[in-house]
């Protein structure tokens, strides 16, 4: 089992969206899930992680499944030397039950220096991607695999778009 999270934010309220399914390359979800907030934490800078993972913790736990791999748009890490970003925290948050694959569409810094970059369909600009519980090889492959023609794989885009349709 396979799972996409993802969060998105408005002025007083925020949502996260979990979709489920079965392989790199599934075309759909096996099941999708969507929980709304009153509001999320502040963003700090440097600690986007504090805003992001309570919501994803939250819709994983509604989703009552311990996939294999979880995929999110953002960074396990933050730089060369293994900063902890999103993903590394969503790990630990898990147990390490989970291997947590990265998938950002903006560098980070010197980002295009030490992790993987997956370029799709047409598209110029990559993907880049970090992992914990697998290799950043082995999750580029991944990543590179999932269904899609565009530079954002289908169910990237749909996790994406249920968490900014859940905004009330």
């Amino acid at each position: 089992m396979f799972a996409v999270l993802d969060a998105a934010y408005a002025a007083n309220s925020a949502s996260a969206a979990c979709v489920l399914f079965g392989a790199w390359n599934s075309d759909r979800p096996l099941s999708e899930h969507v929980m709304c907030f009153a509001a999320a934490a502040s963003y700090e800078p440097g600690a986007f992680y504090k805003r992001e993972l309570p919501l994803l913790l939250e819709v994983l736990k509604a989703a009552r499944v311990a996939p294999e791999v979880v995929v999110i748009d953002g960074y396990v890490r933050l730089d060369a030397a293994g900063k902890a970003g999103l993903g590394a925290h969503l790990h630990a948050a898990l147990g390490g039950a989970s291997a947590i694959v990265g998938v950002a569409k903006t560098a980070f810094a010197d980002a295009p220096l030490w992790c993987a970059q997956v370029v799709r369909g047409s598209a110029v600009r990559p993907l880049y991607v970090t992992a914990i519980g697998m290799s950043d090889d082995d999750a580029a492959a991944g990543v590179r695999a999932m269904h899609g023609a565009h530079r954002i794989p289908t169910l990237i885009q749909r996790a994406d778009r249920l968490a900014r349709d859940g905004l009330p």
